[in-house]
């Protein structure tokens, strides 16, 4: 997940130093990864999140945070972004909406694989659809920076092997913690 997050970003958005960046949907997985590898290259980053995830959302490094279960995102952003990261499950409307907040020439990229991410010729914004491919380069890079304490990996809880079936219906129940939980192999 964090290599889909680096994809986005530097790959596709070109993502530089003292640019601004909203993360749409950032409290999920691949945004808290998103908002930590954003805001380390120097960008200024907003995040959406909703009540449950946007104090972990400020504890990766957002500058701003957006609630978007109570707030009108476009309206709270404000000043123009550079890229918009698309990570939420958003109508085609909303979508529209998030590229009028892009400055000419620069980029909005979707990973809702049912949308395809609009584009504006006439202001030179770029849509890009978001497709994750393995890449042992950069997921070894990622494993640096998580080894070096400059990418956290949030683990919210350890279920034993044997746990796997009570873990399954806590996911069918929507009772899962926000953050990674790790099946290992014993008790």
């Amino acid at each position: 997940m964090p290599g889909a997050a680096d994809k986005a970003l530097f790959e596709h958005a070109k993502l530089t130093a003292g640019q601004r960046v909203l993360i749409n949907g950032a409290g999920g997985a691949v945004g808290g990864y998103a908002v930590q590898l954003a805001k380390q290259a120097g960008a200024y980053v907003i995040a959406t999140a909703g009540p449950c995830s946007s104090r972990r959302v400020t504890a990766a490094g957002a500058d701003e945070v957006v609630d978007h279960t109570t707030a009108d995102v476009v309206a709270a952003v404000g000043r123009p972004v550079d890229v918009v990261l698309n990570l939420a499950p958003v109508e085609p409307a909303q979508l529209d909406a998030l590229l009028g907040l892009i400055r000419p020439g620069g980029v909005l990229v979707n990973t809702t694989v049912w949308m395809p991410a609009p584009t504006d010729e006439e202001r030179g914004v770029r849509g890009i659809d978001l497709f994750v491919r393995s890449d042992a380069e950069q997921l070894s890079h990622l494993v640096e920076l998580i080894d070096g304490g400059e990418l956290r990996v949030e683990v919210a809880r350890r279920v034993p092997l044997a746990e796997l079936p009570a873990l399954h219906a806590d996911a069918a129940a929507g009772a899962l913690p926000s953050g990674k939980v790790v099946v290992t192999p014993g008790a």
